[in-house]
């Protein structure tokens, strides 16, 4: 019998993929559940718990089968584990306090405690939880004061300490870049607010009420764009988590079975002839019907499967958009409370780059600088990237290459500094996306690039010392240490060099074009790109012969960056043509190894009593440029480093 598609095997084959795809993941979800904890978030979790005052008779041996408890697996070396993502103990007349613990639970992203009687101080330790986005402690008997430390709690965007017995300062509010919801009401706290809070970018809730002791400007929130227009670019998207409990899921029904048939009685049957006139005609109404069957069924299944694929993709462009967050001006945000709307209204017009001055040319295109009327002098620095038509057909092979490479790197640029944010690197203001370009929108940084700075040093225009180059080169460890470990999945700058580290109006540095960046997911040891990246001269010896590059090949690129900083002199330079190494890095190796050390520094910086401190600078980048990537320090570790040096200025 042949196989006759319809519309209603349409709909079923649908039907089973779904179910497939819903099984898989429950089998995944299961395979979870069966992995350990993490013997220190273990004991940790069990601390804490033990000081809330929590019976542990029913969690003790897997604390991540409690309704408060949430885990999340995670690779350690290459073996899978589940650590403590999340702890919510909420209305459940706790009456002890906050272990010191707690700051070991190093992959914690919620803590909330709130509706509790909790006493005692809130331990400084709670600094160590790096990755802590909601700190809700609202409604406990907490007191003392809060560690100034606390802003190093970078990715928090809910902190909630209000009805306590909190007291002192609010020092404590410093950089709070991602912070959404900040209430300290009914306490005891005392003194100004602090104005760092007007720079917080992303705060919407502000309440500071019932603490008659503070003094100073309160930012007016009402100004504030309402939640549903800001972007939240800086705080990274996360799907619903749940806890590894003993949860039972529905088996598939099983299949019908096919009904027995009773066979006809032997008494009853009609004679040979009679039956096959019977047969014959049976097979020419079965031909017939199967005929007729197929072309309906043939029809029924194509206007089924169009409508069907109309519908998915409407639904999939809807969701895409929806996603994207995709606006019909094509204009996005991504710093709301930097940068306005109506503030970069001009680059919709046709013309709205002419009367602006180009202060730049690289490989992707141009870039110009304008200044914001009515900002208080904020000027931008805006790239413009062409794109040829989509549908041109007079594009050579050549320009669809550079178009495919254009809009990666346009990508890269907003899927990474898009949604980050960091002192130390350059971040993306908004993006404009034309029919024949794009508009990438940053702070201009008023003293250009490391490169045009050291130029400027070469001919005499510029001073930069010893002490000022050292800062830059801890801000760019600072940067470094801060995607290679802060960011899941890691992020691979890859083309780290002195012409992307730009310098704003106090010198501090700030990383940026992050066009070749990539980003490394937890669990894989390297990655594989199709050709090399970055620029000569700063380029990993291993990642110019395999292709594959890790975040060591960032440090690689970062060792130069010293020695640059230290010598005076680029990869490029024609100094190093005239040696026998040929390159940068053979010949600090080398002079660093030689009786006279001290040739290798800038002589712009000799006889100002910091020599000990650059050669150990210098000592730091031979470490950094290893031949063996897995003999080179990792960022945290550079930037532990150089901090060593830096407590002798």
């Amino acid at each position: 019998m042949e196989y006759r598609p319809s519309a209603t095997t349409n709909t079923h084959l649908l039907i089973l993929a779904l179910i497939t795809t819903l099984f898989l993941s429950i089998a995944n979800e299961s395979s979870d559940a069966k992995l350990i904890l993490d013997r220190s978030d273990h004991q940790a979790v069990l601390s804490v718990q033990r000081g809330l005052g929590i019976n542990q008779s029913q969690t003790r041996r897997q604390p991540c089968t409690s309704s408060s408890v949430f885990c999340e697996r995670r690779l350690s070396g290459s073996v899978p584990l589940l650590r403590v993502t999340r702890l919510r103990f909420q209305s459940m007349g706790l009456r002890g306090f906050l272990s010191p613990a707690i700051g070991k639970l190093t992959e914690l992203k919620e803590l909330s405690l709130p509706d509790n009687s909790l006493a005692d101080r809130i331990p400084p330790e709670i600094v160590e939880c790096r990755k802590l986005e909601t700190l809700n402690l609202r409604n406990n008997l907490f007191s003392g004061s809060v560690t100034p430390q606390l802003s190093l709690l970078t990715m928090l965007r809910e902190l909630d300490l209000s009805s306590n017995e909190l007291s002192g300062n609010l020092t404590f509010l410093k950089h709070f870049l991602n912070l959404e919801h900040l209430s300290l009401s009914h306490n005891r706290f005392s003194g100004a607010v602090p104005d760092s809070v007007w720079n917080f970018p992303h705060l919407l809730h502000f309440d500071v009420s019932g603490n008659p002791l503070v003094t100073g400007r309160i930012p007016d929130i009402r100004s504030l764009p309402s939640v549903s227009d800001v972007a939240r670019r800086s705080v990274l998207a996360e799907g619903p988590t749940s806890s590894f409990g003993n949860g039972e899921y529905p088996a598939p029904s099983p299949e019908p079975r096919s009904p027995n048939y009773k066979a006809p009685d032997s008494a009853d049957a009609p004679s040979p002839t009679a039956e096959a006139g019977k047969v014959e005609k049976t097979k020419k109404k079965k031909m017939k019907g199967n005929k007729v069957g197929m072309i309906i069924g043939f029809v029924g299944g194509v206007i089924a499967g169009g409508i069907s694929g109309f519908v998915i993709s409407v639904l999939v462009k809807m969701l895409l958009k929806m996603i994207k967050g995709e606006k019909k001006s094509g204009l996005s945000i991504f710093s709301p409370n930097a940068i306005k709307r109506q503030d970069l209204a001009f680059l919709e017009q046709e013309d709205g780059l002419a009367a602006l001055h180009i202060i730049g040319k690289g490989g992707c295109g141009e870039v110009y600088k304008t200044e914001l009327p009515g900002r208080n002098g904020m000027v931008l620095a805006i790239k413009k990237i062409l794109q040829p038509p989509l549908n041109a057909s007079e594009l050579t092979e050549e320009d669809t290459k550079m178009l495919g490479k254009k809009m990666r790197q346009i990508r890269s640029e907003i899927l990474t500094v898009g949604k980050i944010r960091h002192r130390n690197l350059l971040p993306l203001l908004a993006h404009l996306a034309r029919p024949d370009c794009h508009y990438l929108v940053y702070e201009f940084m008023k003293n250009g690039s490391l490169q045009d700075m050291l130029e400027d040093v070469k001919q005499g225009k510029r001073e930069l010392g010893w002490p000022a180059r050292f800062r830059i080169a801890m801000g760019v460890a600072h940067g470094l240490e801060y995607l290679h470990f802060e960011q899941h999945p890691m992020i691979i700058h890859r083309d780290m060099k002195p012409g992307n580290i730009l310098l704003d109006d106090d010198m501090e540095a700030k990383i940026g074009d992050f066009g070749l960046a990539k980003t490394m997911p937890d669990a894989n040891t390297h990655m594989t790109s199709s050709n090399v990246a970055g620029t000569l001269g700063y380029i990993a010896p291993e990642y110019h012969q395999t292709l594959k590059f890790t975040d060591k090949c960032d440090i690689y690129s970062f060792g130069v960056v010293l020695g640059v900083l230290v010598m005076g002199k680029l990869p490029s330079d024609e100094f190093f043509q005239n040696t026998c190494e040929m390159s940068l890095v053979g010949w600090m190796r080398n002079v660093m190894t030689s009786a006279n050390p001290n040739r290798a520094i800038d002589p712009n910086l000799l006889g100002n009593g910091f020599e000990d401190d650059m050669l150990l600078v210098l000592k730091i980048a031979c470490f950094c440029t290893l031949e063996d990537p897995k003999q080179r320090p990792d960022s945290k570790n550079v930037r532990l480093m150089l901090a060593q040096i830096i407590t002798k200025h």
